[in-house]
């Protein structure tokens, strides 16, 4: 696949893990877009998922092997599962904790909050059940 339809494919793939259905996410990834990777702007597919709380997509990308603990963008953006946390969106949550995402990592190469601590600013209980329950068991 030539690099042109490449990017165009990966820019795709994140707009379809924000606004698309799991089975257009699933036909894109058949096609050749990566989980990993990110569009133009740096955002991974599997963040733009997260922040949007499209739980249904974020277990498409894990089980397609995105890494539930890879950084998005620059500074504006970072883990998913801080994305999702921060938002309260719980069964996104649930699906990157299942996937082996860390509750304790630290976004922004380790300098920034960890998705408990963006739970907590948001005031989102269940989020926080759901990752210190990870974290006890």
């Amino acid at each position: 696949m030539n690099r042109r339809r490449r990017k165009k494919l990966q820019g795709r793939l994140v707009e379809a893990a924000a606004w698309g259905t799991p089975q257009q996410v699933t036909r894109l990834l058949r096609a050749g877009a990566d989980p990993n990777l990110p569009d133009r702007d740096g955002t991974t597919p599997l963040y733009r998922a997260s922040v949007q709380g499209v739980a249904e997509n974020v277990r498409v990308l894990t089980a397609a092997g995105a890494d539930p603990d890879r950084e998005s963008g620059t500074r504006d953006e970072g883990l998913p599962l801080c994305a999702a946390a921060c938002w309260g969106h719980d069964a996104a949550v649930r699906e990157l904790l299942a996937a082996g995402a860390d509750p304790a990592r630290r976004e922004d190469q380790g300098t920034g909050r960890t998705a408990i601590e963006w739970a907590e600013a948001g005031g989102h209980h269940r989020a926080l059940d759901l990752m210190r329950g990870r974290l006890r068991g």
